[in-house]
């Protein structure tokens, strides 16, 4: 394993970013987590926090394929996979694809479309697959889902079914800058023009696909030893035994969260996993896994909370 090496992956895709971004470093090693863990991501943020552009400038600094979905209400399943069509020329069908036949797909406000249009997502995510007229297409082993969400406005939209939620590794806040950072913005960013191209920054890809591929097979290979799987274990049981707590984290939530502090560790140059790494994941991991009781609602209990205090009282190995 050459820990440095993805290490020096992950400064590399860092340094283009933050061409584009200033500040957002937990969204932005959060999202490195996911990508060398193969896990999708949902982004939710207010507009005009770089949630969007933070995506582009992603795939922006690796030679993968970028594709994008802005969601809308009248969306059918076909704008997002493609269709077949009849060529009379050649009597045959042929199939247009769609946008989802890409390598990163930014899944642009994707609760502003039906259910039904969200569900053309799930085999693609869960599978990497698609069919369409009984065909099934590969997606191949790159693609990777980053959707976002707008939080405050809710009317017109539809909230994912917790089937497709369990399928997102993380769940990843985009705030607002601090002060200091949102004065370094206006400097570098306020003399350009009002609405700038991911082009007007210069971001090169410096990161290949093999790159992606051989930091993910390191982070398979990261130790996790047998003390700190039974904490994850005991932490995603606590989901479902917490009073606050309607329904908990399935097994799948365990699944990723090792393999997220997997990914997590090689990124830090460490062939192990801490017990922090578990602590730092599991609220981005969980938040949009628990359903809180109408008492936890009414009282203003939020995931991040009942998760900060299950942390606090499952005992973590030394």
């Amino acid at each position: 394993m050459d820990l440095q090496l993805i290490a020096d992956i992950a400064k590399s895709i860092r340094t283009e970013i933050a061409k584009v971004l200033v500040g957002q470093q937990n969204a932005v090693d959060l999202l490195l987590t996911s990508l060398f863990s193969s896990g999708h991501v949902i982004l939710e943020g207010v507009p005009g926090t770089g949630k969007t552009l933070l995506v582009q400038a992603l795939a922006a600094s690796m030679d993968l394929k970028f594709g994008r979905i802005q969601f809308t209400p009248d969306m059918m399943p076909g704008d997002i996979l493609g269709t077949n069509l009849f060529n009379f020329q050649t009597n045959t069908f042929t199939l247009t694809q769609g946008p989802i036949f890409t390598e990163i797909l930014l899944a642009d406000e994707i609760n502003r479309t039906p259910p039904k249009t969200q569900a053309a997502l799930l085999q693609a995510m869960n599978e990497r697959k698609v069919t369409i007229d009984r065909q099934t297409y590969d997606l191949g082993e790159d693609f990777l889902v980053v959707a976002t969400e707008n939080p405050i406005e809710q009317q017109g939209t539809y909230p994912l079914p917790e089937a497709q939620l369990d399928r997102f590794l993380f769940k990843i806040e985009i705030p607002y800058p601090q002060r200091d950072q949102e004065m370094e913005i206006v400097k570098r960013h306020g003399l350009g023009p009002a609405m700038p191209t991911l082009s007007d920054f210069n971001l090169v890809p410096i990161v290949t696909r093999e790159h992606v591929r051989y930091a993910r097979s390191v982070a398979k290979q990261i130790k996790l030893s047998e003390e700190l799987i039974a904490y994850i274990v005991d932490l995603i049981r606590n989901t479902r035994t917490n009073p606050a707590i309607e329904t908990g984290a399935s097994p799948r939530a365990a699944n990723m969260l090792a393999s997220a502090s997997r990914a997590y560790a090689a990124i830090a140059g460490r062939d192990y996993v801490l017990p922090d790494d578990i602590k730092t994941l599991a609220p981005p991991l969980l938040r949009h896994r628990l359903v809180m009781t109408p008492a936890s609602d009414m009282d203003g209990i939020t995931p991040d909370q009942a998760v900060a205090a299950m942390l606090s009282q499952t005992p973590a190995p030394r």
